[in-house]
């Protein structure tokens, strides 16, 4: 999910993590499989497949995982060819915009899964381009606000990082061009920087103020969303006050 306070939403991710991670793992391993399908299986010459690999051991998936998804995606698995990636665009309570990524096997299936989550709960499916348009495709690494200065990220900047930020409270978030995001990463590993999370999100670029009534239904909505076994991840542009996001987080 991407919104106000993405730290808290972070937050909130990893704690659907660990109690979901096996759920995770076939994730995970579908998209690097889509990745190696798509662009093959060499991981210096596949950026989406090295973001794909990364994100498979930033979230401690086992080595035989990632090397058998890649091999399915180069053709050693016969259901590689019916994966296919997909993107819906929708709208939430409020009017919030939703853009929704999967990989499925299925696509009547998801289409008519991600339009019933939707519709129950009050929200809509849209045309393509209806949405995604109000969002930007980035790469954002997020590092501890406290532990470092900004100073100590200026190798991020000549890695080819776009902006380093943060507000008060919060750590840095340092985005990228999708396809800068694997050389600013190992800029700031080979400079000793502790990562707390890196992946490719679609930013909002202009964000819808919700009361905390909405932002309740909105979570509970992308929450039933990404617990979809097709659904990689929900992104959407409200905004809410960020100690309000951290309550309703903490009691879902």
């Amino acid at each position: 999910m991407s919104g106000h306070s993405m730290w808290a939403s972070i937050k909130h991710k990893k704690g659907i993590v660990d109690s979901k991670r096996g759920k995770l793992f076939t994730k995970l391993a579908r998209a690097v499989t889509v990745a190696a399908k798509e662009g093959g299986g060499d991981i210096e010459g596949n950026p989406s497949l090295a973001l794909a690999v990364q994100k498979a051991r930033d979230a401690s998936m086992p080595k035989d995982n990632i090397e058998r998804a890649i091999a399915k995606g180069t053709g050693a698995g016969a259901d590689a060819a019916t994966l296919e990636t997909m993107l819906y665009e929708g709208y939430g309570p409020g009017g919030v915009a939703l853009l929704i990524e999967a990989v499925t096997d299925n696509r009547n299936r998801t289409g008519a899964d991600v339009r019933h989550a939707l519709s129950k709960a009050n929200g809509a499916l849209g045309e393509p381009g209806s949405v995604a348009y109000n969002f930007d495709k980035k790469g954002v690494i997020v590092v501890d606000g406290e532990r470092y200065s900004e100073d100590d990220l200026l190798v991020a900047i000549d890695a080819g990082a776009e902006d380093i930020a943060r507000e008060d409270g919060e750590p840095w978030e340092i985005v990228t061009e999708p396809s800068d995001l694997t050389a600013v990463r190992a800029a700031l590993d080979e400079a000793g920087i502790e990562i707390e999370n890196a992946e490719v999100t679609q930013r909002p670029k202009v964000l819808v103020p919700v009361d905390e009534d909405t932002a309740a239904k909105l979570l509970r909505l992308i929450d039933a969303l990404e617990d979809n076994d097709d659904v990689d991840a929900v992104h959407a542009n409200f905004d809410v006050d960020a100690e309000v996001l951290e309550r309703l987080m903490s009691a879902s």
